[in-house]
């Protein structure tokens, strides 16, 4: 990866426009998006309908501001502020925002794989989720978590 920085404003303006096709774009043929709710999407056409049914499908308002980022060529990382306003049912409107953690793996210039930490209860508590469905989710990450110890 030659520029990580631009490659992260691409990245970020395809995410905050909704534009599948130039998402799916930066990554390679068989490229994985491991995503904090929707979890692995893998190939070009999965990261694309990821982005534009499941994002878009239950949120709007898109903004992603990477911050601090650091790349070797090979492996980059970045901190980063999201937010979105809700489409779910109930909560129409409400405005979400959380931080976390990214990390890309590059095979030249193009994304092999993205994956990212953040604490999905924050995210979940801004929508009024009820503390048993906060609970199950966290219990499912923690156990995902927990298989790949060593």
């Amino acid at each position: 990866m030659k520029d990580f920085n631009a490659l992260l404003e691409r990245f970020t303006n395809a995410i905050e426009s909704g534009d599948g096709r130039a998402l799916a774009a930066l990554f390679t043929e068989d490229g994985v998006y491991d995503d904090g709710f929707y979890g692995a999407n893998r190939g070009r056409d999965g990261i694309a309908r990821m982005l534009e049914e499941e994002f878009w499908g239950h949120a709007e308002g898109f903004r992603w501001r990477m911050v601090d980022p650091v790349c070797d060529g090979r492996v980059g990382y970045a901190r980063y502020l999201f937010s979105y306003r809700s489409k779910l049912p109930g909560v129409e409107g409400r405005h979400v925002m959380f931080d976390g953690m990214c990390q890309f793996t590059f095979d030249g210039d193009l994304i092999a794989s993205y994956r990212e930490q953040f604490n999905t209860g924050m995210a979940m508590a801004q929508l009024d989720f009820a503390p048993e469905r906060i609970a199950k989710n966290l219990a499912k990450r923690a156990a995902t978590l927990r298989a790949k110890t060593p």
